[in-house]
């Protein structure tokens, strides 16, 4: 986890930096970056892989894949090569969250045999994984044995609520909020340890540490234009 947390850091600086670079070449020696800023939908493809090399679940591979497929179908209608519009193809995310929302609820009555508000779930496995795409998403763990999952947002909102769960010593949460967030409720008698990296985004533990913590909440990832938030 901390080797996926420092390269995440690495790359994301170097694209930084080359953006700081470029500008600043442009402002004191007048040579025209405009050819290489309209390269700029190349974030989402950063992005993309980021997300496709740290989650471990189909719905991170399947997110990472299409913020990838946007980049790239951005990047070559800006040098001219096809004609891609966001602004016609958007319905596409309304008609992938619907679907998601459908296979949810079918998941839900398969497992609990009953159907749940799809913004109330619960969950009782050791492992979560909530993801939320133009949309939002809530759901309360009520797991005894809590040990891993992922909280992926973008251009939505996941709310994670575990003051009803139980871990043994150490579970760890991986989130990724891109023009989105996660928020994150735990125990009092939790403690926690923030390794997001994040990029014009924030990470804020709003958490009272307890006296004696005997049980560990290790929370990563990253955060892109968004925010993630933890408190009990």
């Amino acid at each position: 986890m901390n080797g996926n947390r420092d390269q995440t850091r690495v790359v994301l600086g170097a694209f930084v930096v080359l953006i700081g670079v470029l500008a600043l070449a442009d402002n004191l020696f007048q040579i025209n970056t405009r050819q290489i800023i309209q390269f700029w939908p190349a974030v989402f493809v950063l992005v993309g892989a980021i997300n496709i090399s740290q989650t471990r679940r189909p719905g991170g591979y399947v997110v990472g894949a299409v913020l990838m497929a946007l980049g790239v179908l951005m990047t070559l209608s800006n040098v001219g090569l096809i004609s891609f519009h966001v602004r016609d193809w958007w319905p596409l995310f309304l008609i992938a969250a619907g679907i998601a929302m459908i296979s949810r609820g079918g998941l839900r009555r398969s497992r609990y045999g009953v159907q749940q508000p799809w913004d109330a779930a619960s969950e009782a496995g050791s492992d979560v994984n909530a993801i939320a795409v133009m949309s939002g998403n809530k759901l309360t763990v009520v797991s005894q044995d809590f040990r891993q999952g992922e909280a992926t947002a973008v251009m939505g909102g996941v709310e994670i609520d575990f003051r009803q769960a139980v871990i043994q010593t150490e579970a760890h949460l991986r989130a990724f909020a891109f023009w989105g967030g996660v928020q994150i409720k735990v125990p009092a008698d939790w403690s926690v340890e923030c390794r997001v990296v994040s990029i014009m985004g924030g990470m804020e533990d709003k958490t009272i540490p307890a006296a004696q913590a005997t049980k560990r909440l290790v929370v990563d990832g990253f955060v892109m234009m968004g925010a993630v938030v933890i408190k009990n």
